[in-house]
């Protein structure tokens, strides 16, 4: 056994420091040998990836590239959280949400979520949003003590009439003011983005300035930007277009009068400015990209504090933040994977340092989730939180040079849009000009460009996918509001040609079928026909890749008892396309095949061939076109 010698020294301190141009060379010749001839900087771009918003992931952050001072817990600019303890007491809450108009199996969902974990509740309210009647909010959460679980309210257009009947509930059941909390879910501008449809702030106000001055434990308003994150917005475009929101608020609450600074008595003026930054909860999507998740919610923070440092309170900058785990990146094919998607997202928010965390059932796009779903949400929380012990370091992501720059970057992103907002004269100008809508829509054109491509891979989706999957049999949801911006989802392309397969399925007993024909020994065809297997099941249309190898003798019949649709792929390495790639598709096509395609770079084996299909190619087109050609739609 060797002894280290007992002089304080490190085994490293006897290899000097590497320098960042040292680190550089050791890149420039590894891309060399993979026939890229780069150097310096460009070799460091070689490696790095573009996100939206302008953004770029470097392959190596040191020191120097670090973020400015992030300040501490609990203290402005609240980037490491908004208390000095964080969530180490308790952890995030874990705050469950419910929809549907039964106000019996509302209230047996709710009783058994909170005996099994959940510690406060978001529920549905209102015709609009598919919800409870608000007079029904009392037997919803009969049995549950008001002064242990917050409640949170999701009411649309009737958020007054839902707000006063838990008032009321509040008040029936003698729950003393100061242990009431709740968040109140006013959010009129949040609701014109989803419906078009335009609501008089005065209720919100004078919800906000009823509980700024009888129930402190109580939030009026709610800055939802999921409105916005659905419709297709970037990371920073949720952030800014948050802060236009919550800038509008601010300007409501305090611009009736002349209250001072910690007023909060109602009356002919409006809220003192601590009391008004008291009134607004935020919500934000939380998305398996990890990173950019937690810098997400560190950079939502840091911006709000610049609002109140602006606004002259810069001590009442903590933004108080929900977490709702992205209805977009849920899948409606093998929902299981939505499983894996949520934990993720929900770590990454109770890293990031959320106050709440809502991780949406793993079948919410499919209909309203059954009792096993809502048991693998809330688990997923207690997991993270009593096993994985998450919320045990505060801001565990805080000193990274990665997350600390890629929140700064993040963060002046959303404050140059958030800019162009208030230049265009506010969020609701912004909202009725199709300024935010055009603005969303160009960036999810250009998302969808990388999701068609599989750039931005959607597992058991657009990557293997699994056809013989049962769908789930799920009651549905009630539908949500609509008639504003729309709401997209990142398997919504794949959907569609997944439908017009079921179509086909259903009418012909078979789905439509494409031939492999695969040359030469394994070695030679695995890596392409596993390619072209998965680009075509992503479609629903099935590979049939048997025999295993073919050759120009025994092609055409293989072809033939396929029962293939008129298509055949060929798969192989360039050197066997070379060799057989054109007598392999001639007998193919003697066979009935119409269409033969190679799985390859464009212009192999050139005449040989009718199309290609390669990584990065749009798979959208290209099955969209098979479909047709093979006839099958809905």
């Amino acid at each position: 056994m060797t002894v280290l010698p007992d002089d304080g020294l490190s085994l490293a301190a006897e290899f000097p420091d590497a320098t960042h141009e040292q680190w550089q060379r050791l890149v420039e010749g590894v891309l060399r040998k993979s026939g890229k001839d780069v150097s310096g900087e460009a070799a460091e771009d070689a490696l790095s990836t573009k996100l939206e918003d302008g953004l770029t992931t470097r392959p190596l952050y040191t020191a120097p590239e670090a973020a400015d001072e992030t300040g501490f817990p609990g203290f402005a600019p609240f980037i490491r959280g908004g208390s000095p303890a964080g969530g180490a007491a308790a952890g995030w809450d874990v705050r469950q949400r419910y929809v549907g108009n039964d106000p019996v199996r509302v209230n047996e969902a709710v009783l058994t979520d909170l005996e099994n974990g959940v510690t406060s509740l978001w529920l549905s309210v209102g015709e609009g949003s598919g919800g409870l009647p608000a007079d029904a909010l009392p037997r919803a959460l009969d049995g549950v003590y008001l002064d242990l679980a917050p409640v949170a309210l999701d009411a649309g257009s009737e958020y007054a009439d839902a707000a006063r009947a838990l008032l009321r509930l509040y008040a029936d059941r003698q729950v003393a003011p100061e242990a009431a909390r709740a968040s109140l879910g006013a959010d009129p501008l949040g609701h014109e983005a989803r419906t078009g449809e335009v609501l008089d702030p005065a209720d919100a106000v004078g919800l906000a300035r009823e509980a700024a001055a009888h129930w402190p434990g109580i939030r009026a308003l709610t800055v939802d930007a999921l409105p916005y994150h659905e419709a297709g917005g970037s990371a920073a475009e949720e952030l800014g277009l948050s802060l236009a929101t919550g800038v509008a608020y601010l300007r409501a609450l305090t611009e009736a009068g002349s209250g001072t600074e910690g007023d909060t008595a109602p009356g002919a003026g409006g809220l003192g400015l601590h009391a008004a930054l008291g009134q607004l909860e935020f919500r934000y999507a939380a998305t398996a990209d990890q990173f950019l998740t937690i810098a997400k919610f560190r950079a939502a923070r840091r911006l709000w504090a610049r609002i109140a440092e602006a606004c002259g309170a810069p001590e009442a900058g903590a933004q108080r933040q929900h977490a709702v785990t992205s209805p977009v990146m849920m899948t409606r094919r093998d929902p299981w994977v939505n499983m894996l998607r949520t934990t993720v997202a929900c770590m990454a928010a109770g890293v990031g340092g959320a106050d709440s965390v809502t991780v949406l059932p793993f079948d919410h796009e499919i209909g309203l989730p059954d009792a096993f779903a809502r048991r693998i949400a809330r688990n997923t929380s207690t997991i993270l939180l009593e096993e994985s012990h998450l919320a045990r370091v505060i801001d565990p992501a805080g000193g990274s040079y990665y997350v600390e720059r890629l929140t700064d970057e993040l963060a002046h992103a959303a404050w140059e849009f958030f800019q162009t907002i208030e230049k265009a004269g506010g969020l609701a100008a912004a909202l009725r000009s199709g300024l935010v809508a055009d603005r969303l829509a160009a960036t999810w054109a250009e998302r969808s460009k990388k999701l068609a491509r599989r750039r931005e891979p959607i597992t058991g989706v657009s990557e293997f996918p699994l056809l013989s999957e049962k769908p789930l049999d799920r009651e549905p949801a009630p539908a949500g509001p609509t008639g504003g911006l729309p709401r997209v989802r990142r398997d919504e392309a794949y959907e569609a040609l997944r439908a017009r397969s079921d179509a086909h399925l259903a009418a012909t007993g078979n789905r439509p079928r494409i031939f492999l024909a695969a040359l030469g020994p394994a070695a030679a065809h695995t890596a392409r026909a596993t390619f072209a297997a998965n680009l075509f099941q992503a479609g629903g249309v099935t590979p049939v890749h048997d025999p295993v190898s073919v050759d120009p003798a025994t092609a055409a019949a293989a072809y033939a008892a396929s029962g293939a649709d008129g298509m055949a792929v060929l798969c192989s390495s360039d050197p066997l396309y070379e060799e057989q790639a054109e007598a392999v598709a001639a007998a193919l096509r003697s066979a009935g095949a119409t269409t033969v395609f190679l799985a390859g770079k464009p212009g192999t084996s050139a005449g040989a061939v009718d199309e290609y299909v390669f990584a990065g190619c749009d798979a959208v087109a290209v099955l969209s076109s098979v479909l047709d050609r093979m006839g099958v739609s809905l």
